[in-house]
């Protein structure tokens, strides 16, 4: 194989440059020719492609967001559109692609390798929500600016005495508010995985206040309820006020963390490597911190799951 094409898809996330920085000087280290596809999917159809060297990775490995852009693309769902795009790389000799985004990303490499396309999937979404690997390229940047903004809150929730309720991104997978909400120290955290008890929630607040406590922070994930909905259960519950901070898309930019960066540069190279010899209809993923790789058909049986014994953990230590 001597030319391969790679584009990102879906949301973006942190860490996307690094992973196409390594797809492209692995692929020049073995003497392939890497083209870059634009805006995912759509560009793959429209054939929007470009060679990239090493000079056009230069200096993109501490960005946040896609150097390749992306975006959504309803065409690709009918068939006669991706044997068009099938078609155009044929045209340009690209024999392979990696794809590097989250499972709506590889449920679309998914139906290129059934038309005999080779493809290979790379982790990419801030949501930590694809089954296979334990974490996923920007995660790691995302909880930490989360932390960072639970930090800035918590300065204003003490000064004023107040309850805060900040809702948090992740989709339907809790794994942002765990995480960080458990560094963070949050006195309560919600995910879509668990049920909650809004008794049990108001009695942990009331617990704080009887020992002088003068703040608490709830973490709500996107997937369990708004955070609107929260605050105002507890004002009908309980007469409790809360303020509340939905922290969007903040979360989905910035620099990535060197976790990321490392983790995108292995999985970016083992993906090449993997066309390299042959293989396709395979993702790149991370288990106990080693690189391997599995069938990409696994994200169509197989359920991402938060780990639980971190929501056990931050009730344990939230007393």
């Amino acid at each position: 194989m001597k030319r391969i094409g790679v584009l990102t898809s879906g949301g973006d996330a942190p860490g996307m440059n690094a992973a196409i920085r390594a797809v492209v000087r692995k692929g020049n280290y073995h003497g392939v020719e890497v083209y870059g596809i634009y805006h995912g999917y759509e560009g793959f159809i429209q054939g929007k492609m470009e060679l990239l060297d090493l000079g056009s990775v230069g200096g993109i490995i501490q960005r946040g967001g896609t150097k390749l852009f992306s975006s959504r693309c309803p065409q690709f769902m009918e068939e006669a559109y991706r044997l068009q795009g099938i078609q155009k790389m044929r045209e340009a000799g690209i024999e392979g692609l990696i794809v590097i985004g989250g499972d709506g990303s590889y449920r679309g490499a998914i139906e290129l390798t059934k038309l005999g396309f080779h493809c290979i999937g790379v982790p990419a979404t801030i949501d930590n929500d694809v089954p296979g690997t334990d974490f996923t390229i920007g995660f790691d940047t995302a909880i930490n600016t989360v932390v960072n903004a639970i930090d800035n809150i918590r300065d204003t929730a003490t000064s004023h005495e107040n309850t805060f309720i900040i809702e948090v991104m992740g989709r339907n997978a809790g794994d942002i508010a765990l995480w960080s909400g458990l560094a963070a120290g949050a006195e309560t955290v919600i995910i879509p995985e668990e049920p909650y008890d809004l008794d049990e929630i108001v009695e942990r607040l009331k617990r704080g206040e009887s020992r002088k406590k003068k703040y608490s922070i709830i973490i709500v994930a996107e997937g369990a309820m708004p955070a609107s909905k929260l605050a105002e259960m507890l004002k009908e519950k309980a007469g409790i006020e809360t303020r509340i901070t939905v922290l969007g898309h903040i979360q989905r930019g910035g620099s990535p963390t060197a976790f990321d960066r490392v983790l995108a540069s292995r999985l970016g190279a083992r993906a090449v490597e993997l066309l390299l010899e042959g293989k396709t209809r395979r993702a790149v993923g991370i288990k106990n911190y080693q690189v391997y790789d599995y069938d990409l058909m696994d994200i169509m049986t197989t359920k991402h799951k938060a780990d639980i014994s971190l929501y056990t953990l931050s009730k344990e230590l939230s007393i």
